[in-house]
């Protein structure tokens, strides 16, 4: 197979990295208000100043050219006091909310320093303060401080501190366990110095969407502090001031509190939709739609016609010839580097094809995609994707792929549920799509394990998967294949945690398993000793393409022709012992 000139860098297209660093629709209009809204509060004080605090005889005007708004009973506009009001309604909000977040993350990161019944202590006490609400909280620290905008301000800023110190703390805990974290531990690396670069930038993404969200709370709290008297008093005012003004006249002059109303909700709305925009960018999900993009599916390449594709499938065989073929399969990132490039290849029922190559070569992706699995955040297009006589570039029945394609994992540990038995995940696909009862799986199941000889196969499958060691675990995972009489195996780097023994049996089940049922199997690895000694033929793979083609025997021999394979070669005789080392 001939191999595919690699893409250039500068190949790659600068509209699409462009498009990626935009901001969604969400985050661009919320940005855009919030900007609109930071101009005003700077500006409204300066040039509206006098209008909103001087005194007229022009009382209770109704709305004109001259008062927007109208006037109130000291004849001061409405509209110029509802902009003055901004500037100090969005700096009690944001002094506020910087408070809830610097307390809440500090304590939610403080609390690792301590010890295990101390840090339990602590989070309980702040787990009974979250259940209580934040508005009835701020309202009883508001009146134990007296009214006032600064006590107004503390008061909701400490109300809002436990929901940030239970976000922190949770989305801690798994990274104060990660390996390096651990290392930082044991080069005595102070434990704040830890929390600060290794912690909390993971935590970033998270706490900017969260503020975001509790700055529209905080704005609504702050107002009704002010609202009930216990906020911003006179003459200083804020929105809440304003609608607490307005109040008494709501059936004689109700234009008085539209003013503030509009203010409050404009300033709210913005606020949410930077939190909602935020979301969107850190959700791959929620960033597919919001860019109406499809990325995650497989799709017909645009630039291949209908002709190039009929095209291929001459050159290759009929379809029907090959349980998979692909052509032309291409994924690339929404930033438009590609990770595979143009990869085509065949893999007939029976027949046992190896992808070799290092770490980021782009076989699994390869093989993920020709199941119909292409991860989120990347968009996969092909020529043609045919599995099993299924067309993967259509419409297809999910239960068909269930039953004829089988996954087998790197870690068998990580790919079962733990909170299941054994049984109902692996006899899942035969009940669902095949119509078996629930008897006659667990019969069946266990008739494989006894095929793959599984000590105990009729008690096996009512055991968790904890209970399994990590060699059963794979050969379970393959007795689910025979069970349904998959027709392709998709098998990625399966071998590679297991020891030497349990290696060479879990391959003598994959060849059994394909001679069996004829089935085809895709075994990915990046050992070419497990490669040379299971697969009828063999593809290299380097930087997301195709770079050479072997059959079994001359991998044997070492008849290769790429650098890349040489190296790879090269690499696994080095690694394997000298007769002396073996005979020691």
């Amino acid at each position: 197979m001939s191999a595919i000139p690699p893409i250039q860098p500068e190949e790659v297209p600068a509209a699409a990295a462009r498009r990626s660093r935009r901001p969604g629709p969400m985050l661009a209009i919320g940005l855009a208000l919030m900007g609109s809204l930071v101009l005003v509060a700077v500006l409204a004080p300066v040039l509206l100043d006098a209008d909103a605090v001087g005194l007229t005889d022009d009382r209770r005007q109704g709305a004109s050219g001259e008062h927007l708004l109208g006037t109130d009973e000291f004849g001061r506009d409405l509209f110029a006091r509802a902009l003055v009001a901004t500037r100090l309604t969005l700096v009690l909000t944001v002094s506020a909310t910087a408070i809830s977040v610097v307390l809440g993350v500090a304590v939610g990161l403080l609390v690792w320093m301590l010890s295990p019944r101390v840090r339990n202590l602590v989070l309980t006490a702040n787990a009974v303060a979250v259940a209580f609400p934040a508005l009835v909280m701020a309202l009883v620290i508001a009146a134990i401080l007296g009214p006032g905008a600064m006590s107004a301000t503390l008061a909701v800023g400490i109300a809002g501190i436990p929901a940030f110190v239970r976000l922190s703390a949770t989305m801690a805990a798994p990274i104060m366990v990660r390996d390096y974290v651990s290392t930082a531990k044991l080069l005595n690396v102070p434990r704040p110095v830890i929390l600060v670069r290794h912690v909390l930038p993971n935590l970033g993404e998270a706490l900017l969407v969260l503020s975001a969200n509790s700055f529209a709370v905080t704005l609504t709290e702050l107002s009704g502090l002010s609202f009930i008297g216990l906020g911003v008093q006179n003459p200083d005012y804020d929105f809440g001031r304003l609608l607490a003004d307005g109040l008494p006249n709501t059936y004689t002059q109700p234009i008085q509190i539209v003013g503030p109303s509009v203010m409050l909700v404009l300033t709210g709305v913005a606020a949410m939709f930077i939190g909602d925009g935020l979301a969107a960018r850190s959700n791959p999900r929620l960033r597919r739609l919001v860019r109406g993009r499809r990325s995650g599916m497989l799709h017909r390449a645009d630039e291949l016609s209908q002709e190039m594709a009929a095209a291929h499938r001459e050159q290759g065989g009929a379809a029907g010839a090959a349980a998979l073929r692909v052509r032309g399969l291409k994924v690339a990132t929404a930033q438009g580097r590609e990770l595979v490039r143009g990869v085509s290849f065949d893999v007939a029922p029976g027949e046992i094809l190896g992808l070799v190559g290092e770490s980021g070569s782009g076989k699994s992706l390869t093989a993920m995609s020709a199941a119909g699995l292409v991860p989120d955040g990347v968009d996969a297009t092909a020529a043609e994707v045919t599995t099993v006589g299924h067309d993967l570039l259509g419409p297809v029945r999910s239960g068909d792929l269930a039953r004829d394609v089988a996954l087998i994992y790197q870690d068998p540990v990580s790919t079962f549920n733990p909170a299941l038995r054994l049984e109902n995940q692996l006899t899942e696909v035969a009940r669902v799509h095949q119509g078996m009862n629930r008897r006659a799986a667990r019969r069946a199941l266990a008739a494989e394990f006894r095929r793959l000889h599984i000590s105990e196969p009729d008690s096996r499958g009512r055991q968790h998967p904890h209970e399994l060691s990590g060699g059963m675990l794979q050969r379970a995972m393959i007795a689910s294949a025979l069970l349904t009489d998959a027709k392709l195996i998709i098998a990625d780097e399966p071998t590679t945690a297991l020891d030497v023994t349990v290696q060479a049996e879990v391959l003598r089940q994959f060849v059994a398993a394909s001679g069996s049922l004829g089935a085809a199997v895709l075994f990915i690895s990046h050992d070419l000793g497990v490669v040379e000694a299971l697969c009828d033929r063999v593809l290299v793979m380097k930087e997301g393409e195709v770079v050479e083609e072997l059959t079994r025997e001359q991998l044997a021999r070492g008849e290769v022709k790429h650098p890349y394979t040489r190296s790879l070669l090269a690499a696994a005789q080095y690694m394997e012992p000298s007769a002396e080392e073996a005979n020691e």
